[in-house]
């Protein structure tokens, strides 16, 4: 037995005092978060953020991958948003694992090939997060205008620290 009785217990709840069903679906403040799907990270209250200010995508390490260009692309295009902030966090259970171990992991555990999948593994948050706004701001799917910047959040102290400053492709 799963945790779904839980979540649908908690969804009741939930859904008996909902105000929130007149929210637009633009995101209030233009914003996009993209960020690890580690679950220490809040990213609303982190942030100081509240229903319907930012659209957030998650993935494994907060990486800039190609789903998360198809993303980006839909909220920009569509809904509006015109900042994006690429969050990594310390103590990332992506970093410093190679792609090799984790296609040799996979392997062993599931009996399956990924070498068709990219991890996008990392070594160290400074280089992966310059890559992140890199590949973002570099993508002609998205509005030179668009401004990307890079930041470690630190899941022991709760603290934000901006290592890519802000900026555009332009």
């Amino acid at each position: 037995m799963g945790q779904e009785h839980r979540i649908l217990d908690a969804n009741r709840r939930f859904a008996v005092g909902f105000e929130h069903g007149a929210l637009p679906v633009r995101p209030a403040r233009q914003l996009v978060i993209v960020t690890c799907m580690d679950s220490r990270i809040d990213t609303f209250r982190a942030l100081g953020l509240e229903l319907g200010d930012a659209h957030v995508i998650r993935n494994a390490g907060g990486r800039a991958s190609d789903d998360v260009i198809r993303s980006l692309i839909i909220s920009t295009t569509l809904l509006g948003t015109r900042e994006v902030l690429v969050v990594h966090h310390t103590d990332c259970g992506l970093m410093g694992t190679s792609e090799e171990e984790l296609r040799g992991l996979v392997a062993r555990e599931r009996g399956t090939d990924t070498s068709d999948l990219e991890f996008l593994s990392f070594a160290d948050h400074q280089t992966a997060l310059r890559a992140d706004v890199k590949t973002i701001r570099s993508s002609p799917h998205l509005g030179s205008d668009l401004l990307v910047s890079g930041y470690l959040y630190d899941v022991h102290t709760g603290r934000l620290s901006e290592l890519v400053p802000g900026g555009s492709s332009s």
